[in-house]
């Protein structure tokens, strides 16, 4: 791939809370502001979540859009947030927020390397012990994504 998906630039860390629709909003804009997405790919977001949740355990929920809106997926990125105040997911407990936008099929290796992550619940703990969103970004990128 030639260029990252993930850059410094798109991971944050909150100490606060968000409602789910605020975490995904977040989560396009960082998206938008990377040139990966149109402003068009929140209400995509929006369309996906209604037809099947984003939740994938483990405290972590993975936004994205659905097949019939590709055309406003400019470029393959990632977008990761942290709110350490949680977000009510449907009534799940959420703390990390994955945006994703893949350009063609590229999505779904980037989406298996995040369940791996996310899988292992000591990852999952060094990830929410990260001080700085440089460490965040650290861990993502090590592995792998």
């Amino acid at each position: 791939m030639a260029r990252e998906v993930l850059s410094i630039g798109q991971v944050r860390i909150h100490s606060g809370s968000a409602s789910k629709e605020e975490a995904m909003k977040e989560a396009a804009d960082i998206l938008q502001a990377a040139g990966a997405v149109t402003g068009a790919y929140y209400d995509a977001m929006l369309q996906r979540e209604q037809t099947v949740s984003t939740y994938m355990g483990n405290e972590l929920a993975i936004p994205h859009g659905t097949n019939e809106t590709k055309d406003e997926i400019l470029e393959s990125a990632l977008s990761v947030v942290r709110y350490d105040g949680g977000v009510d997911w449907d009534g799940n407990p959420v703390t990390f927020v994955v945006g994703i936008a893949g350009k063609g099929d590229e999505h779904l290796g980037i989406l298996s390397q995040i369940a791996i992550l996310f899988s292992d619940e000591d990852d999952v703990a060094r990830l929410k012990a990260a001080q700085t969103p440089e460490d965040l970004y650290g861990l993502v990128s090590a592995a792998g994504v």
